[in-house]
């Protein structure tokens, strides 16, 4: 496969009309030690991560993955130059955590920017006591619209990562068709709610044409009195 250095600095101009979706899944996993560890109060083991939805090899066109840390950490910045793109650490509490992505190309974009909340606690009873490993991810698309030549070769001669079985721990697909299924189910009931809205106002309006119909056959059976000089 060609490298990056064969494209020259420019990368050889913009691809126009050309819209390349690459999707990823960020986010962390932790487990609790069962108790608070004595020698620096940690509670849990957590790893955050960006790694591809699809079975890709990133490293294609990732360059590098910086994660940003909690200041309190020795090494708050952590520079992960290989998949699997995650940090793995020990820790008490929750915080942000900034993931800034860098391509191959830097005539591409300077980075892509994550903001990721490190989830450490959760209500389930399993996960509260450590039996259980707590999940926050997330699903996201980088959109390169009109690449430039090298970005476009580099997004197009991807290899799989990995020859066994690719999943994620959320089931995105099925996700989304709750997502969708959630839509739909909403977007019949405001149909709905519109619809009986409309028969509302036209009771509304015939009753006001029947009133006034009142007021004038009553106006027209009791003529007003003329004045009496």
């Amino acid at each position: 496969m060609s490298g990056p250095t064969d494209y020259g600095p420019d990368s050889g101009g913009r691809v126009k009309g050309v819209c390349i979706v690459k999707p990823i899944v960020y986010g962390n996993i932790a487990r609790y030690f069962g108790k608070k560890r004595e020698e620096d109060g940690h509670t849990h083991q957590w790893t955050v991560y960006v790694k591809p939805y699809h079975n890709e090899d990133m490293s294609t066109y990732v360059k590098k993955v910086h994660f940003k840390l909690h200041e309190s950490y020795a090494e708050p910045n952590r520079i992960v130059v290989k998949p699997p793109y995650e940090v793995t650490e020990t820790g008490w509490g929750e915080f942000e955590i900034v993931i800034k992505i860098y391509f191959h190309d830097p005539n591409e974009r300077p980075t892509v920017t994550l903001y990721h909340i490190l989830k450490l606690f959760q209500s389930g009873p399993d996960v509260m006591q450590g039996k259980k490993t707590l999940v926050s991810e997330f699903y996201e698309e980088i959109v390169f619209q009109d690449p430039t030549v090298l970005m476009q070769h580099l997004l197009t001669t991807t290899r799989q990562l990995s020859h066994g079985t690719w999943k994620h721990e959320t089931d995105f697909e099925d996700k989304k068709q709750k997502a969708l299924q959630s839509i739909l189910n909403a977007k019949n009931k405001i149909r709905y709610e519109i619809s009986d809205l409309k028969e509302r106002v036209k009771l509304a309006k015939e009753t006001i044409v029947k009133f006034k119909a009142e007021i004038t056959k009553l106006q027209t059976n009791n003529p007003a009195s003329g004045s009496v000089s």
